[in-house]
């Protein structure tokens, strides 16, 4: 199985006070951390080893994976954004591997198709109707990609990206190709799917459908509520075997989870 790369640099500021004193990636949901939650999801499905790439409390992060992965700090997080947490990554990656953005909390069989996806690079997709503005909106020609930004008009989307890929030797060498070249031309504050729209432009890059699987990208406070009220139950539903673990969680109320502001989840079509 391909190594995988977490990317965890970023503090969440749009998380407000949740956030003042440790990254998103630690935030609990049931009685893990985000972080913990996607190392499991990479163990149950063979990958490894992994690297994380962390910025923000990078010694916290560290402290919280322990020897299951390999910490890289990205010491300029505050001035650079996830494209350039990936390059550092590179020498990690170039034999193919998996990527994960450390916000994202979903059920591992999203995970298990895109590894055993036939297509040398592919991504997780959920396609629907109707977009938000903050989502990372996803063009469709067939199964493969031709565009992707939260710029891309709505009317021109057939889907959002999950935050789950994985890349082949090849498409890693391309990718990195036009990471470098976008970085050249002061592209340190892009986000990777910045790279990836690049990229689609000149290679194969498949969408993975996984409709109806629990997810979810955790960016505002109502986000965190909903992974813990909403999500998380989902995705526990869908596991008989974690159901027992979970009992002394709902029993207590849930109370490892960090205090959220008592407010509403917003629903999200398809996360």
């Amino acid at each position: 199985m391909p190594p995988a790369i977490i990317l965890a640099a970023g503090r969440g500021r749009r998380l407000g006070e949740l956030t003042q004193e440790r990254p998103k990636c630690l935030l609990r949901v049931g009685r893990q951390t985000l972080i913990e939650h996607q190392l499991d999801a990479l163990q149950t499905g063979g990958v490894g080893p992994v690297v994380v790439v962390t910025g923000y409390q990078a010694e916290a992060v560290a402290a919280q994976v322990g020897e299951r992965a390999t910490c890289l700090v990205n010491d300029r997080h505050d001035s650079t954004n996830s494209l350039y947490s990936l390059w550092l990554a590179r020498e990690h990656a170039r034999a193919g591997f998996v990527l994960l953005n450390a916000d994202v909390l979903f059920d591992p069989e999203i995970l298990r198709r895109v590894l055993e996806s036939p297509r040398a690079d592919a991504l997780a997709v959920e396609r629907r109707a109707r977009f938000e503005p903050e989502e990372m909106k996803v063009e469709l020609v067939g199964e493969r990609i031709r565009a992707m930004s939260k710029q891309l008009p709505a009317a021109r989307a057939h889907a959002e990206n999950v935050g789950v890929l994985k890349f082949s030797a090849e498409g890693a060498a391309a990718l990195f190709r036009r990471m470098e070249e976008l970085l050249a031309a002061a592209g340190e504050r892009e986000m990777c799917p910045f790279a990836f729209n690049a990229l689609a432009a000149e290679r194969a890059l498949y969408a993975v459908p996984v409709e109806g699987l629990p997810w979810i990208e955790i960016d505002f406070a109502e986000d965190l509520l909903r992974a813990r009220e909403e999500v998380w139950p989902a995705i526990l539903a869908r596991q008989p075997a974690a159901r027992l673990c979970a009992q002394g969680a709902s029993a207590s109320g849930g109370a490892a989870n960090e205090a959220a502001p008592a407010t509403n989840p917003t629903t999200v079509s398809g996360n």
